[in-house]
């Protein structure tokens, strides 16, 4: 994640737990770990720094059960105009699709107020509901007018995991967590075979000891592919048609009409 100037808010002090209705849709006590969590603290920076390890929670959050998911990255309750602050540059909104549901235009008031505080903001949003489709399409309009990046968890577990792996990868260059493809023949062949659908790494290898070329699959017949072990004529059927498929589509020529002529007599 790319690092941007700007002033670091002064964390406050951790208080005792306290009660409070999160959006969530439930009110519970802050777990023990609210303060700043065993487990690399002591390798942290003061307060305030640039490279701290700790996610800054809002207040508002304290008694969000997410928080007792959160345990391989401390975490400490400070002033911030997100509910999670990951780093300079990265901030998440929690919202749960109850509480969305119940009121709609939270996330409006919080999008306004976070602005453009952060290059990457995250809508964190727990599916606590069984019929979500309405509200997700909702909040996927939402997050595409602000420029926001909306992350599904289905358990307040999976929450915090997203909230631990963005923390942990703040600093971590993106080659990191890149796919990594090997240069040789075999392996960027079959990474080319299997973007066709239902085309997996067994069948690439199928497809590459019998015809032995990138051409001599892409000439082969229906019937020739379909004789591979494991292939079948579905899939077959799909491979000849991408090889065989015009590289610029054209555009269907619309009939024209006929004019009907009217009889007179």
């Amino acid at each position: 994640m790319s690092q941007s100037s700007g002033p670091r808010k002064q964390p406050t002090e951790v208080g005792p737990p306290e009660r409070d209705v999160s959006p969530a849709g439930a009110a519970q006590t802050a777990p023990p770990s609210a303060s700043p969590s065993a487990g690399g603290a002591s390798r942290c920076t003061p307060q305030g720094k640039a490279n701290s390890c700790y996610i800054i929670v809002n207040p508002r959050q304290r008694g969000n059960p997410i928080l007792s998911h959160v345990r391989n990255v401390p975490y400490e309750f400070g002033e911030t105009a997100a509910d999670y602050e990951l780093g300079l540059t990265t901030a998440a909104l929690f919202l749960s699709v109850q509480y969305h549901s119940l009121h709609p235009d939270y996330i409006h008031t919080r999008l306004k107020h976070l602005a453009r505080l952060y290059e990457l903001r995250i809508l964190l949003v727990y599916v606590d509901v069984n019929e979500p489709h309405f509200a997700v399409k909702e909040l996927t309009k939402i997050c595409l007018l602000a420029d926001c990046t909306m992350i599904l968890a289905w358990s307040p577990e999976e929450a915090g995991r997203y909230l631990e792996t963005y923390k942990a990868f703040e600093n971590k260059p993106p080659d990191l967590i890149k796919e990594r493809i090997n240069d040789d023949y075999i392996s960027r062949v079959t990474e080319c075979l299997t973007t066709v659908r239902s085309i997996n790494r067994t069948d690439a290898l199928t497809l590459i000891n019998t015809f032995k070329t990138m051409e001599g699959i892409f000439t082969a017949s229906i019937e020739d592919l379909a004789l591979c072990p494991g292939l079948g004529p579905q899939k077959a059927k799909r491979l000849h048609q991408l090889a065989n498929e015009p590289f610029i589509k054209q555009r269907r020529q619309k009939p024209r009409k006929t004019q009907k002529k009217l009889d007179m007599k």
